[in-house]
């Protein structure tokens, strides 16, 4: 207290001293300053003693700050040169913070979880404290200073304890920590990623509270602190990996080196395994499903002899069991706290193990094997060491896997080796498949070969069938071929295959197996053959010969030999296939060259008739031409019927004189011609020679066309002879059916050529008829909207004729009685009892009464000529003016003129109207007449509908109803119109728009007034137009119209 009362005092001094000091100088300056002279000598003696107090001051501080930073360099050095031990520099801290800081006690604790597990301690008072509360007493976040430090992560500074603030008075080691001789305490958390782990405790033993300086000199001397357990940390970590990362390596070069044998693997993984963990026992077990064996085994000394037999899996006998059937990592930390099996119980009574690990080796979810860990301490393995044993098992699971992959490689290898060796002949088979596609000898001939040599055979033959005998085709081997032909019978192992459409294998043909073959037996024993096997050729299904392997001693053909014979005889019959194919492809190839020729002929054709529809000539003598050439004929006729004659229409080929002939010689329908019998016959006639025709009657044709063989083709349409095709040759022969097929395909043509040419003449007749038609289609259309317009006029002129009478009535009324007052006004005058006031009093009364009835007359009759406006706009023709309305008033309007309408056409109608009129509704531009006509057809129709189902209904008490309604929606105008008629069924509903469509009876409705109040609506206004309905309840014409700018393109439109 008093060494901190005199460095006050001291500070108070030099404060005082510099600011006299720093006045004086001041003055003294400013006086030289102003004399214009410098500063003497005995001047600055004189101000140089102002300076001492504060120079101390600074080398104090300057001294602390080195030793500051010599401290600071020693725990760096420290903390540099300590490696994987942070002991050494968290007690070098907790010394050089009690030096540092003049502190009597220093206590570095560190935390885990809620438990501190760490703590340094320098000084007797943190010793006391210590021993008043071990550090298994202290607990995160509890009452006392390093728990609550922790837990808040921030530093709690207590300047004097005999001053304690109420929050801390409960703090029980506090008053350890005062009992001690401390007065002055400051816990500083340590952090690691923003949370506190550890607290540094500073105890002074006097009273003397910690400036902010040293409060953030201790906050680094934490942070120093943490900087030295994590690297600690990090060190240690970097060691175990690197030691893990060796034994792993390692044990993936034993892998490398042994990949057929897994036993090497297994012996470096429990030694790795037991070295790095340090257990106390390992070893390694496979698995079979039923059993388990130990084939490695390792202890701290090395690798030991297996020497247990297997063990049978049994979870209740074993843990190693219970680990294999439950497919998952079983680790047991701890013995003394479970029941131990039977085998553990020998185990842990013979080698004293108290703890175990079992990792199993899974393959496609199946344990095929366990690394087994165990240790004569509890808890000697953490979660680290389970994961290495975890990694050790997929190593070893590598290695398994290996080896099975390298056994199956070496097998899969001879396999290929043998596939190729089979695939190298087939592929020889199929080079001569490729080179001989006309010949089948060559391909039968390596067959035979390749599968005398692939099969190991002793000869090869193939035999094709031919009729009911298997002939002798191509062989292959030294043994004798003594027959030519089999037949196909049962008798023979060859027809046997054939019969049965399957291999015939039999081992030994001497045997009592080769009996049931008596003929293939006695060729058998006369050539020596022993082993035969027989492979059919088989194309969908059928036999169409048999391939025979020979072999002279007994000796079976392995099931891969009969394979590959049955590939060869698949391939036996592609070659087969592949000859007739190829003779069946040349055949194919020379029809489709003819039937492309006539095709394109029958191309061209169709091609002139879609060009010269209007010329029928030019398409017949192409037709004709066409004909003559594919079916090499010298004449070619297309007669056309005319009446009971047949007349040459068009003609190709043959002397001008025979052409003449026929031309002046039509052909009757009767059977002394060709043309004249096919159009009886309404068939294709065909005769080779005419010559030996004896129906035929016109020899001079003969003599003049000079042909011979001639055939005739109908040309029907509907079964209606329209004419006869005659193609004429000047030898005799017959025409080929595909000849025939094509002069019917060109007649057809010609019917085609013949009834279009009549169609278009039709069609051009018909379409000035039907032109005419529209035109007065036009006519009777523009009358029925003229019509509909004047029923609309006529409706409105009955509610307008209604409307003026009410103006005019009051005008009448009016103009009477003002003709009145003009006589009350001359009498006044010509009164002489009244003085003069008085009768100023009775004119002034007179006056104004007259001008009240005169005004009255001029608002009725101004009211009468707006109506008859309206009227005559209405009655014009075209939309009139665009211009914008009050759509309130325009609605209002409409109701009351279709209303009187009503009324003036039918005295008894009655309705009642409902208006619900938006008054934001405002202004609207629009085709007032046009719009008003729309809104008369729907109000007119809604008045139609509703007293039409008051009739139906036969009720006196129904009510109709019609109710119309605007909304303002913002830049467009929303029109409802509703009655409770009879509703819109919805057939009638989706036709109501289409001109002429109506409902009403016939007189009643043109079936134009939906129609045209939609295209006012939707066409010329832009607008849309929606119906609801509910047949027998209700209809609601929705009406939606832009406010403005959408009427120059509807108008357009």
């Amino acid at each position: 207290m008093r060494a901190r009362d005199a460095r006050s005092r001291a500070k108070s001094g030099a404060k005082s001293a510099r600011a006299k000091s720093g006045k004086k100088q001041t003055s003294d300056a400013g006086t030289r300053k102003k004399a214009g002279k410098p500063l003497t000598k005995t001047d600055a003696r004189k101000a140089k003693p102002s300076l001492h107090p504060e120079t101390a001051l600074l080398k104090r501080q300057l001294k602390a700050a080195r030793m500051r930073e010599e401290a600071g360099a020693e725990i760096l050095r420290a903390i540099a040169n300590a490696s994987g031990d942070a002991a050494g520099p968290l007690q070098l801290i907790t010394e050089t913070t009690a030096r540092l800081f003049k502190a009597s006690s220093v206590s570095l604790q560190l935390a885990e979880g809620r438990e501190f597990t760490q703590e340094y301690r320098v000084g007797t008072i943190a010793k006391r404290v210590g021993s008043a509360y071990p550090r298994s007493n202290i607990k995160v976040g509890g009452r006392k200073l390093p728990g609550t430090v922790v837990a808040e992560s921030r530093q709690i500074h207590i300047p004097d304890l005999d001053h304690l603030d109420p929050s801390m008075s409960d703090f029980p080691g506090l008053p350890h920590a005062r009992a001690g001789g401390a007065r002055t305490v400051c816990g500083t958390p340590l952090r690691r990623n923003d949370k506190a782990v550890g607290a540094l405790i500073v105890f002074r033993d006097r009273l003397l509270p910690f400036t902010v300086d040293e409060l953030a000199l201790l906050q680094s001397f934490a942070d120093q602190a943490m900087i030295a357990i994590q690297n600690a940390q990090l060190f240690n970590d970097t060691q175990q990996a690197l030691e893990r990362q060796t034994a792993t390596s390692e044990i993936l070069r034993v892998i490398s080196q042994s990949p057929t044998d897994a036993q090497p693997v297994f012996d470096s993984i429990v030694q790795t395994a037991v070295r790095l963990t340090r257990c106390d026992l390992g070893f390694f077990l496979r698995c079979d499903g039923a059993s388990y064996v130990q084939v490695a085994r390792a202890t701290p000394e090395g690798l030991t002899t297996v020497t247990r037999p297997p063990e049978q899996i049994d979870p209740d006998g074993n843990f190693p069991s219970r680990a294999i059937i439950g497919k998952k990592t079983l680790h047991l930390p701890d013995w003394s706290l479970i029941d131990l099996p039977k085998f553990e119980l020998w185990i842990h009574e013979t080698f004293g193990i108290v703890s175990s690990l079992y990792v199993p080796l899974l393959r496609a979810g199946e344990c095929i094997g366990l690394l087994v860990l165990a240790g004569k301490r509890s808890n000697f393995l953490g979660e680290r060491e389970v994961a290495l044993a975890e990694s050790f098992c997929d190593q070893a699971l590598i290695a398994i896997e290996n080896v099975r992959l390298f056994d199956e490689v070496q097998a899969r290898t001879r396999e290929l080796t043998e596939a190729l060796t089979y695939q190298t002949g087939s592929s020889n088979i199929l080079r001569v498949i490729a080179s001989s596609p006309t010949d089948v000898a060559p391909v039968l001939q390596a067959i035979v070969e390749s599968a005398c040599e692939l099969c190991e055979a002793k000869d090869a033959i193939v035999y094709l069938r031919d009729g009911n005998d298997l002939r002798f085709n191509a062989q292959h081997g030294p043994l004798e071929f003594t027959v030519e032909k089999w037949p196909i019978d049962r008798a023979t192992v060859a027809g046997r295959t054939f019969l049965d459409r399957a291999p015939v294998h039999i081992h030994d043909m001497l045997s009592e197996e080769g009996n049931q073959f008596p003929e293939g037996q006695r060729a058998a024993r006369r050539i020596g053959v022993r082993t035969m096997l027989g492979v059919p050729l088989l194309r969908e299904g059928e036999s169409i010969g048999t391939i025979l392997l020979r072999r002279t001693e007994v000796n079976p053909f392995s099931d891969k030999q009969v394979t590959l014979l049955q590939t060869f005889a698949d391939q036996a019959v592609i070659a087969i296939s592949n000859v007739n194919l190829f003779k069946q492809v040349q055949e194919r190839t020379r029809d489709l060259e003819e039937s492309l020729q006539q095709q394109t002929a029958t191309s061209e054709v169709l091609q002139v008739i879609s060009r010269s529809v209007f010329d029928l000539k030019t398409v017949l003598r192409t037709l004709l031409e066409s004909a003559a050439g594919l079916c090499d004929a010298s004449i070619c006729i297309l007669f056309q019927s005319q009446g009971d004659l047949l007349h040459v229409g068009a003609s190709y080929g043959g002397t001008p004189e025979f052409v003449e002939y026929l031309s002046t010689h039509p052909h009757r329908l009767d059977r002394t011609t060709v043309a004249g019998r096919t159009a009886v016959e309404r068939r294709t006639v065909h005769i080779p020679d005419i010559g030996a025709d004896t129906e035929y009657g016109l020899p001079q044709s003969i003599k003049l066309g000079g042909w011979r063989s001639i055939i005739g083709v109908p040309l029907l349409r509907d079964g209606e002879v329209l004419g006869v095709l005659d193609l004429a040759r000047p030898v005799a022969g017959p025409f080929t059916p595909r000849q025939i097929k094509l002069i019917e395909t060109f007649a057809d043509q010609a019917v085609i050529a013949i009834e279009n040419a009549r169609l278009f003449d039709e069609v051009q007749q018909r379409t000035k008829e039907l032109a005419a038609s529209l035109d007065e289609l036009r006519t009777a259309q523009d009358r029925l909207v003229q019509t509909e317009k004047l029923a609309s006029l006529g409706q409105l002129t009955a509610g307008i004729a209604h409307e003026i009478k009410n103006p005019l009535n009051f005008i009448n009324n009016f103009s009477a009685l003002s003709a009145e007052l003009i006589e009350e006004m001359n009498d006044v005058f010509e009164n002489p009892t009244l003085d003069e006031a008085g009768r100023w009093k009775e004119l002034d009364e007179i006056r104004e009464l007259l001008k009240s009835n005169l005004e009255k007359v001029v608002q009725h009759g101004k009211r009468a000529d707006s109506i008859l406006k309206n009227m005559l706009q209405h009655s014009r023709e075209g939309s009139g003016e665009q211009r914008m309305v009050d759509i309130n008033a325009l609605l209002d309007e409409s109701l009351n003129l279709a209303y009187h309408g009503a009324r003036a056409e039918k005295p008894d109608f009655n309705i009642t109207l409902q208006r619900d009129l938006d008054p934001d509704a405002g202004v609207i531009e629009l085709f007032p007449q046009e719009i008003t006509r729309a809104l008369l057809n729907l109000i007119s129709n809604g008045f139609y509908a509703a007293s039409k189902r008051r009739a139906d209904i036969g009720d006196a008490n129904f009510e109709p109803v019609l109710s119309a309604g605007t909304r303002n929606l913002g830049n467009h105008i929303e029109i409802r119109i509703r009655d409770n008629g009879t509703g819109i069924p919805p057939e009638v509903k989706e036709k109501m728009f289409n001109p002429f469509f109506t409902t009403k009876p016939a007189g009643e409705g043109t079936g134009l007034g939906l129609s045209m109040s939609h295209d006012i609506i939707v066409k010329q206004h832009g607008g849309r137009i929606e119906v609801d309905t509910q047949p027998g309840q209700f209809t609601e014409f929705t009406i939606v119209l832009p406010r403005a700018g959408n009427l120059t393109s509807a108008r357009k439109n």
